[in-house]
């Protein structure tokens, strides 16, 4: 301690420096320092505070509670604006979310089957069944309010009592009300969708009886077009894109070797037959002849009757009855076997329709008759024909061709010119092949050569100072190139001046520096070894001129206090 003299201590040095400022440079100086620190400090808070991104915006007063009392049960850091939109750091925006869906959050000021979650002990009937349908109304609303277009959406149920008997059973109906977001609307499908998703999940509720509005009160339910009307479907318009396209690019993998891309144009129309219909025909061909035909059943018939005079004689045998005639098929058996062997015809005697009786006994008028029925099966077709759907009734191909490039050989320029009619001919050629043309199906193509309009495209990218990323990126480079700015006028104004003054350089280099001064006055440069630059050029420095009256009047201040008093003249005292 007691060999560090007060020069050599550096508290004592810096206060011996600081005590060489005025009072308006130690002000100035303090000022300077305290901003700097407030800067550097500041800016690295900054950089260290996150960003906030939105969480969720639009938010009804019991949603935003909900959510916000949830963020600081969990510590999460957030920030409320006026407008509902609650924000959270950006690295955590994904998770918050993540972390506030599995509480439900946010409900949207609707209900869903959650109201089913905490039933109390002894509840009736009718509140429970009130209970299930707010909360099917809910998820409903939910389910719809995922929906692109619709902001918020509403649904009431009306759901009648069941009941016993036919007659007075009532169908169930639905209303929904849809918040649209500004410049959007609902297109025929769009509705139909939610038409037939309410109509789901509501036993016994049938499309119809549901009816949807938008916020603006117009009746979206009734919308129909054309095409579904006609019973085309977005599955059968796309089937149909779907086989244009790939005709189309059949008939471009065919032109693009030979004509190079972007020389042609393509465009085809296909007519898709989307019936479908059953036919069932039933042919009947002429009958072959007897002889090959096949019989299916064959009858004949033989009758023979004979007229007898009425009476007899008088007597026990007129009034007896008479004796049943006997035919070869029902000649009863004889020693247990039956007789079917017909009798030999009798001479002079009638054999017809089993009948065998001599012809002097028959009688006469005797009346004898044959009838004989054959049929024959049918020569018959039955064809089961079903069509599918989809087929192509017929195809419409339209192609323009860019003239071709050609050097001039006149002007040695390119020119424009038309394809030839051969090779027209044989590009026609190819088309119909790659398109499977049908002159059957009535298919038509025109092709076309005429040189093709140079549209200059629009550059419809974003310039550098319009990108968001960029101009985020500059916004924040400006911040902390503004802020180096401020430092640096500190610096340099105020804190290195103060600092020349208090630490001004030793002598040796205030005489090295004099030195140096002094020859360049007289026109020269000294050199590394000490010895003056006859050929350089003269330096004339205002710092110079002032350092040496400094040293100057160091070295003789009566000189220079004689020098002052002769500038004052008579003024002096």
């Amino acid at each position: 301690m007691a060999g560090n003299t007060p020069a050599e201590n550096p508290l004592a040095r810096l206060r011996e420096a600081f005590n060489r400022l005025n009072g308006q440079q130690k002000i100035g100086l303090a000022v300077a320092l305290a901003a700097i620190i407030a800067v550097i400090v500041g800016a690295i808070l900054w950089s260290q505070q996150p960003d906030f991104r939105v969480l969720f915006s639009n938010l009804n007063e019991k949603d935003g509670g909900q959510i916000v009392a949830s963020l600081e049960q969990q510590n999460i850091p957030h920030r409320l604006s006026a407008s509902g939109t609650i924000m959270v750091p950006a690295d955590r925006v994904h998770e918050v979310r993540l972390k506030l869906a599995t509480e439900g959050l946010p409900r949207g000021g609707m209900v869903g089957f959650e109201l089913m979650e905490n039933q109390k002990f002894g509840i009736s009937q009718f509140a429970e069944q009130v209970n299930y349908q707010r909360g099917l109304e809910g998820e409903l609303a939910r389910t719809i309010s995922s929906i692109g277009s619709v902001e918020s959406a509403r649904v009431h149920l009306a759901i009648p009592k069941p009941s016993v008997f036919v007659r007075e059973s009532q169908q169930p109906t639905a209303s929904v009300l849809l918040n649209l977001y500004p410049g959007r609307n609902l297109d025929a499908n769009q509705v139909a969708g939610i038409t037939h998703l309410i109509s789901s999940s509501v036993p016994q509720l049938q499309a119809g009886n549901v009816s949807i509005l938008d916020q603006r009160g117009n009746l979206l339910s009734t919308l129909k077009n054309s095409l579904t009307e006609a019973g085309l479907d977005a599955t059968q318009l796309k089937y149909v894109r779907d086989i244009e396209r790939s005709i189309i690019e059949r008939i471009e993998e065919i032109l693009k070797p030979m004509l190079g891309a972007g020389n042609y144009k393509v465009q085809i129309a296909a007519d898709i037959d989307f019936t479908r219909s059953e036919q069932t025909a039933e042919t009947f061909r002429p009958n072959a002849a007897a002889e090959a035909g096949a019989i299916r059943s064959q009858q004949n018939n033989e009758t023979a009757s004979i007229s007898q005079p009425t009476g007899g004689v008088p007597g026990a045998l007129t009034n007896q009855p008479p004796v049943p005639a006997t035919a070869p098929l029902t000649t009863p058996d004889v020693g247990g076997t039956a007789n079917t062997a017909p009798r030999p015809p009798i001479p002079g005697s009638i054999n017809a329709a089993g009948i065998n009786a001599a012809l002097n006994a028959a009688g006469q008028p005797l009346n004898t008759s044959k009838n004989s029925t054959i049929n024959y099966e049918l020569d018959r077709t039955i064809r089961h024909t079903k069509q599918g759907m989809g087929a192509i009734r017929r195809l419409t191909a339209a192609v323009v061709i860019n003239h071709r490039k050609e050097i001039d050989g006149k002007t040695g320029q390119e020119a424009m010119k038309p394809l030839p009619e051969e090779q027209m001919k044989q590009i026609n050629d190819l088309i119909r092949e790659a398109m499977g043309f049908s002159q059957e199906r009535g298919d038509s193509i025109s092709i076309a050569n005429a040189p093709f309009a140079i549209v200059e495209t629009p550059d419809i990218s974003l310039p550098l100072w319009k990108d968001p990323e960029v101009v985020s990126f500059g916004i924040t480079l400006l911040k902390y190139l503004l802020l180096l700015g401020v430092v640096a006028l500190l610096y340099l104004k105020i804190v290195q001046p103060a600092l020349k003054t208090m630490f001004p350089p030793p002598a040796e280099e205030r005489d090295e520096a004099s030195g140096v001064a002094g020859a360049s006055a007289q026109g020269g440069i000294v050199g590394d070894d000490g010895e003056l630059i006859e050929d350089a050029v003269k330096i004339d420095h205002f710092g110079v001129k002032i350092q040496k009256a400094r040293d100057l009047a160091n070295s003789d201040p009566k000189a220079v206090a004689n020098i002052i008093k002769e500038w004052m003249g008579t003024n002096a005292t």
